[in-house]
């Protein structure tokens, strides 16, 4: 028997209205909407600290993850108002609009509200906003390691150890964590000792001219077959990384999930590092929360 098409629930006190939630939005796998939903309420105590009072941008699958998809940075209209949302310049923006009014994931009905959006990837920057929603200055350093074929999440290990001892030099402690797509990305905290992407370049270029077969710093598809390609742009108060935690939207319902670096240690196969959200669910009641730095 189908679902009811709408179904009112009350979460922590803020009523909402879920829809079609027998959709199928990983059709391969056979994972629907509500399964979307009851993951995010789920993972929420250790997503929640990773988000809060991060300007949100979302990427929204409404037909599952084989049909559209959009960004949504904007906050529309018809967004509940208990949802806190910030007004922040967008400079250059691609709309010519001057600034946008984001949301801030900060509890759980918010969490279950954008799930029932299908909205399934979240997005945010290296940087908070305050009460007053100001922006503060960036809190992270992040490395986005993207490998180009035929090199895999392997060699992108390999390449994060070698990362992980060039911060540990300059007193920064990286945390590992997957990309829930082909690669993964290290995260410190950052003390902005410096402008972090001219900080993070730096790094990536050093490594480059150290390991010329197995680094590369610069964007251009044709440096990187075989090799690691650094992304130290991600750092660029603009730019958004997908937040650990969250699913992607892959064929099946990958999360960018945090990581020993005993598993980054000893990982020799592309499937060693492939966590769906059950095995995020199981993970985190056996560890808690191994990006525990919010």
């Amino acid at each position: 028997m189908n679902s009811p098409a709408k179904v009112p629930v009350k979460v922590d006190g803020r009523a909402l209205t879920l829809s079609n939630l027998d959709k199928v939005l990983y059709p391969e796998f056979g994972f629907t909407k509500a399964e979307v939903i009851d993951y995010y309420s789920r993972v929420a105590p250790v997503l929640l600290p990773h988000l809060k009072g991060r300007p949100l941008t979302v990427k929204r699958f409404p037909n599952g993850v084989d049909g559209q998809s959009f960004f949504e940075k904007n906050a529309p209209d018809h967004t509940p108002d208990w949802v806190r949302r910030v007004k922040l310049p967008v400079p250059g923006s691609t709309k010519n609009r001057e600034a946008i009014d984001f949301a801030v994931i900060e509890d759980l009905p918010t969490l279950v509200y954008y799930a029932n959006l299908a909205a399934l990837e979240l997005h945010v920057p290296q940087w908070r906003v305050d009460e007053d929603g100001e922006a503060l200055p960036p809190d992270t350093l992040v490395f986005d390691l993207d490998p180009g074929p035929p090199a895999t999440i392997v060699e992108c290990c390999r390449v994060a150890l070698m990362l992980r001892d060039v911060l540990a030099a300059d007193g920064l402690t990286a945390l590992p964590k997957t990309s829930g797509n082909k690669g993964m990305q290290l995260y410190a905290d950052w003390d902005c000792r410096e402008e972090p992407s001219a900080y993070a370049k730096r790094l990536a270029r050093l490594l480059e001219k150290e390991h010329p077969t197995q680094v590369v710093s610069v964007m251009a598809r044709k440096a990187r077959p075989g090799k690691v390609f650094i992304d130290w742009s991600q750092n660029n108060p603009a730019k958004t990384t997908v937040a650990p935690y969250s699913l992607r939207a892959r064929e099946l319902p990958t999360v960018s999930t945090p990581l020993r670096w005993t598993e980054v240690e000893g990982c020799e196969r592309p499937e060693e590092l492939v966590f769906t959200a059950a095995d995020v669910l199981a993970r985190v009641e056996k560890r808690g929360d191994l990006f525990g730095r919010a």
